[in-house]
């Protein structure tokens, strides 16, 4: 299956339902690059009015899952994926449009690739930074990703 925003968007809805009330949307998807956009709302918001942390961290995670998976795809091998860890700075109250963006698809392949062939799970580190309508940085999430080619 090609992945594109329009798919996944669509996987959203039927199996990430909290991801997509809560307005998380890819917009951009190439092989190096995800953007995905999420915007403040009442229904994402937290008692300070502005978008709540774990909100945020659905749209920052999208933005690299989207990455692995597109590359699995192009890899058509059968891999495993799981984040074993995350962690987020948090630099501005988060209103407006948040534009969530990732630009570790080189890295993915690249792991992937070696994970065939040394035949070992890979762990790759996937930046995802979220910045404002004004191209502010409002948030940084760092999720490692394991990896794993299925033979």
């Amino acid at each position: 299956m090609k992945i594109t925003p329009k798919r996944v968007n669509l996987f959203m809805l039927l199996k990430l339902p909290l991801a997509y009330i809560s307005g998380v949307r890819v917009k951009t998807l190439s092989e190096e690059q995800a953007t995905v956009k999420i915007a403040h709302k009442w229904m994402n918001q937290n008692p300070f009015k502005s978008m709540f942390w774990a909100a945020q961290g659905m749209a920052a995670e999208m933005s690299t899952g989207v990455l692995v998976m597109r590359a699995i795809a192009d890899s058509k091998e059968n891999v495993s994926m799981l984040v074993t860890h995350q962690e987020a700075n948090f630099y501005k109250k988060a209103t407006g449009k948040i534009l969530f963006t990732c630009n570790g698809g080189n890295e993915i392949s690249k792991a992937i690739k070696m994970s065939k062939i040394n035949k070992e799970g890979q762990v790759l580190q996937l930046i995802a930074e979220g910045k404002n309508e004004d191209g502010v940085v409002v948030s940084k999430f760092n999720f490692e990703w394991s990896l794993k080619v299925k033979l």
